[in-house]
């Protein structure tokens, strides 16, 4: 049994036992209460996305507007993340995460209202996804206080590996689920789910009180979000990690054009699945390989590298003759891509004060949804004016570039 780090510093990694295996996470108690919570909210999370889907097209018959919807769910976090994460640095963060998830539960009671006017159904949804904001910082901001040293990557590495596995079981569930049941019933066992979860974190996460605040610091909205802003900005070392993060979330550029790369390819829906599985299978094994068998020292040096190098399959995936080699690329790809982000990630909150982890990690999750976006967006225009090979190339490359001009900067060799 590999004895359990007592230090404070969560920097000092090189004084805390590696553990032998990736499940060591889940001997820690507020581990598996952070870890269970957040894996029944993202069942609950897909599920109500299939009925928000379901039911604005059921009462509708537009596929325009039932997209939409489905986009409701995910932008507000953009903007929540920056503006809202100050909330996890001003009060304890423990009842951040407990009170935002019941809040979720109850706003999404009056969405299973049969009546309820879609103009309000959007409304509630937008408030629904920024309540979440705060959970998200408050809890990227007490993964360090949980996860000691070497702990930190494998911590995120399994939420990885069971996030995607939550996501992809959601939308399956809920697709079943909605064949036997309404989408208003349905929505009705998301707030469940809300409520499940603040009672794992209620019972398996010891209180911790409020953050201190910096000195001099004067506490109010808008200097939290400056005050977050500096956080990751001012210092070279974050701010490089960040854009790093950043840069690199747009590699899933190319699940945007799945549809499009496997007409263009002359294949049906199997294909489309494949493809669009490819990026985040392949991020799974990454993840495995990446924090389980590679020393935390080499990690580290590697995380720039691979970032760089994880455009690079993609790119050649459009010289590539059949679905099969593409998806073998785009896996690949997603391997490179969660090894660097998982590294980045952790590097990040190392390097962050605990007073203002809420607001850098709720700032550097808001740009990365918005890289993401901008990459989804942007293969999907190339795609338009050219085809969706090109447009996965190109995007690939741009980020490849910017990777590569970032591995070069001074403070990039300094990490």
């Amino acid at each position: 049994m590999v004895s359990r780090p007592t230090m404070n510093d969560a920097d000092s990694a090189a004084a805390v036992p590696r553990p032998r295996r990736l499940t060591e996470v889940f001997t820690l108690r507020e581990f598996r209460a952070l870890w269970s919570a957040e894996v029944v909210s993202i069942l609950g999370d897909q599920l109500a996305r299939v009925a928000f889907s379901v039911l604005v097209y059921e009462r509708t018959s537009s596929a325009a507007l039932s997209a939409a919807v489905y986009a409701l769910t995910f932008l507000p976090a953009l903007l929540g993340g920056a503006l809202l994460g100050w909330v996890a640095d001003r009060y304890p963060r423990r009842r951040v995460m407990i009170g935002s998830h019941l809040t979720r539960a109850a706003l999404v009671m009056p969405m299973a209202w049969p009546g309820l006017p879609l103009p309000v159904l959007c409304a509630l949804i937008v408030v629904l996804v920024l309540a979440g904001s705060p959970h998200s910082a408050a809890q990227g901001a007490l993964l360090p206080e949980i996860l000691r040293g070497d702990l930190l990557e494998r911590g995120y590495a399994v939420r990885q590996v069971t996030g995607q596995l939550a996501q992809v079981a959601g939308f399956a569930t809920g697709g079943a689920l909605l064949a036997l049941l309404s989408p208003h019933a349905a929505l009705v066992m998301n707030a469940v789910t809300f409520v499940l979860s603040a009672a794992v974190l209620a019972y398996g996460v010891a209180p911790r009180p409020a953050p201190a605040p910096a000195a001099g610091a004067v506490r109010s909205w808008s200097g939290d979000i400056a005050a977050g802003a500096h956080t990751v900005f001012a210092d070279p070392s974050r701010r490089t990690l960040a854009v790093v993060v950043w840069l690199a979330g747009t590699y899933i550029a190319p699940e945007g054009v799945a549809a499009p790369y496997a007409a263009q390819l002359g294949a049906g829906p199997v294909a489309v699945g494949l493809l669009l599985a490819a990026i985040p299978a392949g991020s799974v094994v990454g993840a495995i390989v990446f924090t389980r068998w590679v020393p935390q020292r080499t990690r580290e040096r590697w995380m720039l590298p691979l970032a760089v190098a994880a455009g690079v399959p993609l790119m050649v995936s459009a010289l590539a003759p059949s679905v099969a080699a593409i998806t073998v690329l785009w896996a690949l790809s997603g391997a490179a891509v969660a090894a660097a982000l998982i590294q980045a990630q952790a590097g990040f909150v190392r390097r962050t004060p605990a007073e203002a982890r809420g607001r850098a990690t709720g700032l550097a999750a808001a740009g990365l949804i918005g890289a993401q976006g901008l990459g989804l967006l942007a293969a999907g225009l190339l795609a338009e004016w050219s085809s969706p090979a090109v447009a996965v190339a190109v995007t690939a490359a741009v980020a490849s570039a910017g990777l590569a001009a970032v591995a070069m900067s001074r403070p990039a060799r300094a990490l």
